[in-house]
């Protein structure tokens, strides 16, 4: 008499009895993405999205008279090359793009900083603090990300003129705007929501074991988010540090409103739309302009982004 064995799946193998070994889903994802198809995809993406710059750029180094009488592609056929126009909008009389180069660093690094130390501290407390409506709360902060900029800048516009703030006042009764405060708050208030999120869904993806360790060990929620949580962060603070410095930087909307038309802390962007209402005709000058404005985010980018890349993909995928 004999009896039937069952079958016994090895491990790494689906219960199905078959040979392949399971793929886990980070590795299918990588492979997607790393095809001959996909690969070709991103050259030509990367192709669009050069050529216009590398044409300012070219537009930028030639003479005003070829700049205006013949396109950038002409360049090869007839080379020439002056930095005459980058002497005059950075230190020309008219344009002087040298101290609106200085505000938008003033207004971007506080503006970075500012919600990054909030969204840090917020991010963790919703990860690993257990309160009262915390879920109720994070999904609010969450649906906060889809409410259009344009729609709050009145609400919060009147919230700095109008009692009891007056923030707006305080830079002086002959002054058109405010100062950088109401800049600095304003980048902040509006980038929390993603930060927020962003540090979360990292902050959840750390092991609770590490965190139940460090509490048998006697330390407490400050302990823990200064010596465990910060420098496990880094890719995901690097990253939104990035993106918020790229999206402060560019900004032209926020500045006009909040900065009231004072041209004291005018960031670059107002300045080169003024350039391009007043001075429209002068392409030589705005190609440069525009360069100088491009060239600051470009090498923030290009020097930080295997942290971007980390960051915005850290807990996207398991496996």
């Amino acid at each position: 008499m004999t009896t039937a064995t069952p079958l016994v799946g090895t491990p790494g193998t689906p219960e199905t009895g078959s040979d392949q070994p399971v793929v886990p889903a980070s590795t299918a994802a990588k492979q997607q993405l790393t095809n001959r198809w996909a690969s070709l995809a991103a050259v030509v993406i990367a192709a669009l999205w050069t050529v216009p710059t590398f044409g300012l750029f070219i537009s930028s180094l030639r003479p005003e008279g070829e700049v205006k009488g013949s396109g950038w592609w002409n360049f090869f056929t007839d080379p020439d090359v002056t930095l005459d126009n980058y002497k005059q909008v950075i230190n020309g009389a008219d344009t002087d793009l040298a101290t609106y180069l200085v505000n938008s660093a003033v207004i971007t690094i506080p503006a970075v900083l500012i919600p990054i130390s909030l969204a840090t501290l917020a991010a963790y407390a919703f990860a690993w603090m257990d309160f009262k409506g915390r879920d109720a709360l994070f999904v609010a902060i969450f649906a906060l990300q889809i409410v259009p900029i344009q729609v709050t800048l009145i609400p919060l516009l009147s919230l700095y003129v109008e009692p009891p703030f007056n923030l707006m006042p305080l830079a002086g009764r002959d002054a058109p705007g405010g100062g950088f405060y109401t800049i600095w708050l304003s980048h902040a208030i509006f980038a929390l929501p993603l930060a927020i999120f962003l540090l979360h869904n990292f902050m959840r993806e750390i092991p609770g074991e590490l965190i139940e360790s460090a509490r048998v060990d006697g330390a407490g929620h400050v302990q823990i988010f200064t010596r465990i949580m910060l420098p496990l962060m880094a890719p995901a603070i690097a990253a939104f540090g990035i993106f918020q410095f790229l999206w402060v930087w560019n900004d032209l909307l926020v500045a006009l409103v909040f900065g009231g038309g004072n041209l004291d802390i005018s960031p670059l962007t107002v300045r080169l739309a003024a350039l391009a209402g007043q001075r429209g005709e002068d392409w030589h000058l705005l190609s440069a302009g525009a360069f100088v404005s491009l060239i600051v985010p470009l090498v923030v980018f290009l020097s930080l982004q295997r942290y971007f890349v980390r960051g915005l993909l850290a807990g996207s995928v398991k496996g």
